[in-house]
């Protein structure tokens, strides 16, 4: 397959990473002398065709930037078959041979739209929530993890020296792996994740009743959003057992910062394979991770499948906390 020009598009919810992974489709596309141009805003700017063509010194001291150079956004006409169609009129028009779509679930269902009308497109996972079911890792991840991890830290600092309980709200739409993985890497009094049916008294009120008799004075519950609201949780403390919880809702500042090792090396390695799969002529994959290895799918058989908390986590967990 001839490539000789390619766009390449950030979508959704920004994740630490997505610029690094920018970074390794121009460099892998400049190595190749491919043309690459930035999608800004999403499919928004593929329908708008606004475009900026990439090059070195664009992308120069991007690998440690958080956020998205191309900027983000959620487009409600893209949904529509007529938005859609001038996405891939734009994609003719400026005679792109493959477009690179970094972001999560909603991007690659847009990016399925494109390949059905005839747009190669190649998918990379990036996505704080780590909930793309086909990948084992999602660029962000990691940073938005370590992130949350040193804000619970500091804050355990305070719960400790007042003898308080607090309940903290981290982020993950629907899913529970960053509060899993959160909160076990605090050593959290209880985790609250949407996966796992919550039994109040078991899962919260015992587990605090236990972690006094064990001579602890302050504890920490930490809450996946899709699991309910922080201060309802509070409140139901507060109604339990009179004890009153201090409320953190950590919300978007997880999105933030500098990027991890980790994601820029999996954020560039995964850039680097999506131009090479646009090279060898694939189209409506997702460059994913399993067992440890980097691996590529079909878009509809990612969008298909589903992953679960490992029991691991959960048998950890329960070990961890007593109950």
């Amino acid at each position: 397959m001839s490539v000789k020009r390619i766009g390449v598009l950030t979508s959704g919810g920004d994740a630490p990473g997505m610029n690094a992974a920018v970074r390794s489709v121009v460099r892998t596309a400049m190595f190749h002398g491919i043309e690459c141009y930035g999608i800004r805003r999403g499919y928004n700017g593929l329908i708008s065709g606004d475009l900026i063509r990439l090059d070195e010194k664009s992308i120069s001291h991007t690998i440690n930037r958080g956020g998205t150079i191309l900027y983000t956004a959620r487009s409600k006409e893209f949904m529509t078959e007529e938005g859609q169609q001038k996405a891939v009129s734009t994609c003719k028009f400026l005679g792109l041979d493959g477009i690179v779509a970094i972001g999560g679930d909603g991007t690659f269902r847009g990016a399925r739209a494109l390949s059905k009308r005839g747009v190669n497109v190649i998918c990379i996972p990036a996505t704080i929530d780590n909930d793309i079911s086909c990948t084992n890792y999602s660029i962000g991840f990691d940073t938005a993890a370590n992130t949350a991890i040193e804000c619970i830290d500091r804050l355990r600092d305070t719960m400790q020296s007042h003898e308080r309980c607090s309940v903290v709200e981290v982020m993950g739409r629907n899913a529970g792996f960053l509060a899993m993985y959160v909160g076990l890497a605090v050593g959290a009094t209880a985790v609250l994740v949407p996966e796992k049916p919550i039994d109040f008294e078991k899962d919260v009120i015992e587990k605090i009743r236990r972690a006094r008799f064990n001579g602890f004075t302050h504890y920490m519950i930490v809450v996946a959003e899709g699991s309910g609201s922080a201060a309802d949780i509070a409140s139901k403390i507060k109604e339990a057992i009179d004890l009153d919880p201090r409320v953190t809702v950590l919300g978007h500042i997880q999105r933030g910062g500098v990027p991890t090792g980790r994601d820029r090396v999996n954020a560039t390695k995964m850039g680097y394979l999506a131009v090479e799969m646009l090279l060898q002529g694939k189209t409506n994959r997702i460059v994913c991770t399993k067992d440890g290895h980097f691996t590529d799918v079909a878009i509809d058989d990612g969008l298909g499948m589903e992953r679960r908390i490992q029991d691991i986590e959960v048998e950890v967990l329960a070990a961890m906390t007593g109950v």
